[in-house]
């Protein structure tokens, strides 16, 4: 079989992608950290769901985190531009969070694992169960 130079072209830039991993400079690598920690992805699914929400509200509607934590995820998420906070002028104050666009275009991919992960779960977990034998 022939190696065509469609071919070559798709190998090297598999291969930059590879080198681009390893050494670090890949995007991927910066995005992936910051999201998959143990609470960012439900934080984001749980500002999906409502377009406003308050700190209290997204504390209730994850129930085991703490509250020291949503603090810490909210504001990785905020500096990584994927939720937004606003804070009102009154007394007692209110903030909302909310996803921002970049946020919202984060969605489609999650679900893409998501659907990943469900489909392929029991292969995962018989694989896990087999080798730890």
């Amino acid at each position: 079989m022939e190696i065509t130079i469609a071919d070559k072209e798709v190998l090297m830039s598999e291969e930059k992608i590879v080198n681009d991993i390893i050494e670090g400079i890949c995007p991927i690598r910066n995005i992936i950290a910051s999201i998959s920690d143990k609470w960012s992805l439900l934080v984001i699914y749980t500002l999906s769901q409502n377009p406003k929400m308050r700190f209290g509200e997204i504390h209730k509607s994850i129930p085991d985190i703490s509250q020291r934590m949503l603090t810490v995820t909210l504001r990785s998420l905020e500096a990584g531009g994927l939720v937004s906070r606003q804070v009102f002028p009154e007394v007692p104050p209110r903030v909302e969070y909310q996803l921002t666009d970049l946020g919202y275009s984060l969605l489609d991919p999650l679900r893409g694992l998501v659907n990943w992960a469900l489909n392929n779960m029991e292969v995962i977990q018989e694989s896990r169960k087999n080798y730890q034998q």
